[in-house]
């Protein structure tokens, strides 16, 4: 792959050589107004963001992406040598050999061939800090639906990043987690005291979805059954019953959220489907009959296979011994409900399980490669990650795919996502409604004429 040049409307720069002439042009490009980082392997630790307007007198133009390779993300069709125009936080336009627009006033990123992949889409975080949340963003990730926070942390995330305040991803909030035991998250709103003994009777489980739905979450989050990932916890035992489930979604839908539920044993996964709930979550041990009832009622899978591997490996978020002897028996298990869900036609989204912390070693791209390995096709399991997860979360008109009209929410490989989905897991540029907020090809950026 050649080296990108430098580009603008009127000239053509050469590429720099150096690691430290690359970060000289990075802080050349923040002063020219141009949100750059430092690449985390130049820096050995999450880039610090640069953020706020564009400085009076640049340009705030549209962004021409030049010589371009598009994977829409929905379909197997490559658009070559493509040019695309970004204006504002839209896609306005994807085609081979646009020429730029007379005058200048635009801004340009010469990607000489390189690949562009819709923003990849987490369907389970736990991203509760600014620190994690870039770390998220800059692995490719511009949109995360919460699985649940200590304190409405992601509700704060969803407000800031849309008002373009801080550098995350855009957010899709849960709030407090639906749980029998609170613990300290009961300091999240004074009005979870009276919850503080317990969350198990449908009218304390009401409660708790009506304080989540005052705070505006989008989605609500519940169990079927105990984790996984802790070592005196079972995760084949059922947690809430069918009825009690009930209560949580008929409550939820008085507000037409949806309700995603934590589910490894199979008992716990049927209760939460016959009662409605949008998403099953980890799903380790579903049985067939399990799976035939999510097909016929619509419900999706987010296996989170990358955490269950992670439970058998040392480091990462988890490193226990009890843990990775139950990781080695509950892999085969979920590797095998993938491929039966798969077989029956049940919807499949990529969730990474993570909170993106910095001994963290899980991330999307893995997702979508082991997909791939169980018998998803390439289009499907780069799906999982884009179009499909934005199917899942309601956001699929806005974002998941790459065409004019969309969020410009896109993230640029060194190769085809659709061959080499390990190509995900190394991403050069991140751009995130339209702004450039992770940068590791040199670019230049011109003010309007």
């Amino acid at each position: 792959m050649p080296t990108p040049r430098i580009v603008n409307s009127s000239r053509t720069v050469q590429p720099f050589r150096t690691a430290a002439s690359l970060l000289g042009m990075l802080c050349a490009a923040t002063l020219l107004g141009a949100t750059a980082f430092v690449p985390a392997a130049l820096a050995g630790q999450v880039p610090a963001p640069t953020a706020g307007p564009t400085p009076a007198g640049e340009s705030s133009g549209p962004l021409y992406l030049i010589h371009a390779n598009v994977v829409d993300g929905v379909t197997a069709t490559v658009i070559r040598d493509a040019t695309i125009v970004i204006d504002g936080a839209r896609i306005t336009r994807i085609a081979p050999g646009l020429s730029l627009p007379r005058g200048g006033g635009v801004r340009v990123i010469d990607l000489a061939g390189r690949w562009v992949a819709p923003g990849l889409i987490d369907a389970h975080t736990h991203i509760a800090t600014l620190a994690n949340a870039r770390r998220a963003l800059f692995s490719g990730v511009t949109t995360i639906r919460s699985a649940s926070v200590p304190a409405f942390q992601d509700l704060a995330m969803r407000a800031q990043a849309r008002a373009g305040q801080i550098v995350a991803p855009d957010v899709l909030a849960t709030g407090v987690f639906v749980t029998p035991s609170l613990g300290e998250t009961i300091l999240a709103d004074p009005r979870l005291g009276p919850l503080a003994g317990g969350v198990t009777t449908p009218d304390q489980l009401r409660a708790l979805v009506r304080i989540n739905l005052d705070r505006g979450v989008d989605w609500i989050k519940t169990r079927g059954t105990e984790r996984a990932g802790l070592p005196d916890t079972d995760p084949r035992k059922q947690v809430y019953t069918e009825a009690e489930l009930r209560a949580i979604v008929e409550e939820a839908a008085t507000k037409n959220v949806p309700v995603m539920a934590h589910a490894h044993g199979d008992e716990g996964a049927y209760a939460a489907v016959a009662a409605g709930v949008k998403s099953i979550e980890h799903g380790t041990y579903l049985s067939d009959s399990t799976l035939r009832l999510m097909q016929q009622k619509g419900t999706w899978f987010v296996p989170t296979l990358s955490t269950v591997v992670d439970l058998t490996q040392p480091g990462g978020d988890y490193d226990d011994p009890v843990l990775a002897l139950r990781g080695q028996h509950m892999l085969p298990r979920l590797e095998d409900a993938i491929r039966r869900a798969h077989a029956l036609g049940v919807r499949i989204a990529a969730g990474a399980d993570t909170d993106y912390g910095p001994e963290g070693t899980t991330r999307i791209a893995h997702e979508v490669m082991r997909f791939r390995a169980l018998g998803l096709s390439p289009v499907e399991a780069l799906a999982t990650a884009t179009s499909g997860a934005a199917e899942l979360l309601g956001i699929a008109a806005r974002t998941g795919r790459l065409a004019a009209g969309m969020e410009a929410d896109l993230i640029v490989l060194e190769a085809n996502p659709l061959e080499d989905p390990m190509a995900l897991q190394d991403v050069l540029v991140v751009i995130t409604d339209g702004r450039v907020v992770l940068n590791r090809t040199p670019f230049g950026r011109q003010g309007a004429r």
